[in-house]
């Protein structure tokens, strides 16, 4: 049989384009069951109130929650933290060396805002719920007004599995 170099080639790259076609495929697959990460390194989610959408990084553990967006200089428009507690309590924040202007939002159980408020940068002073919760989002402040929402706002999210 005599060898034609053309069809080898041809050949040849069919086969590195079904490999590379495979690989793809494979990554794709592990990487849909993991969460998007910030540059912090946390869990990134949707958030949905009333049909406006957030892009919410998830402070859940102690630290996390502790370091919260201390030291950004900015935050994009429709982004925020969603800070999570495993037991419901009276929330307290504050803005020590956190240089964004934010507002934040109490959320109960049932993922309704029970308060909002509005936070100056660099400040100790102190933001509580009124109620015990378990969730509260930071936003860029005035974030909120500008869209129309208010207390009693229903919030949607779904947590990233903590196993992932």
């Amino acid at each position: 049989m005599k060898r034609n170099p053309e069809v080898e080639e041809l050949i040849k790259r069919a086969i590195w384009w079904v490999a590379g076609a495979v690989l793809a495929g494979v990554a794709v697959t592990l990487l849909a069951g993991c969460p998007a990460r910030s540059a912090a390194g946390l869990p990134i989610i949707n958030v949905q109130i009333e049909g406006h959408r957030v892009r919410a990084e998830v402070a859940s553990s102690t630290e996390e929650r502790t370091r919260g967006l201390m030291y950004r200089r900015d935050l994009g428009e429709n982004e925020g933290m969603l800070f999570v507690y495993e037991d419901k309590s009276q929330l307290s924040f504050w803005m020590k060396n956190t240089f964004v202007p934010l507002s934040i939002a109490f959320l109960d159980d049932d993922g309704r805002i029970v308060h909002i408020a509005d936070m100056a940068p660099q400040s100790t002073k102190s933001h509580k719920s009124p109620v015990a919760v378990r969730y509260a989002l930071e936003v860029n402040r005035g974030w909120f007004t500008k869209q129309g929402l208010t207390e009693g706002a229903r919030v949607e999210f779904t947590l990233p599995d903590p196993s992932k």
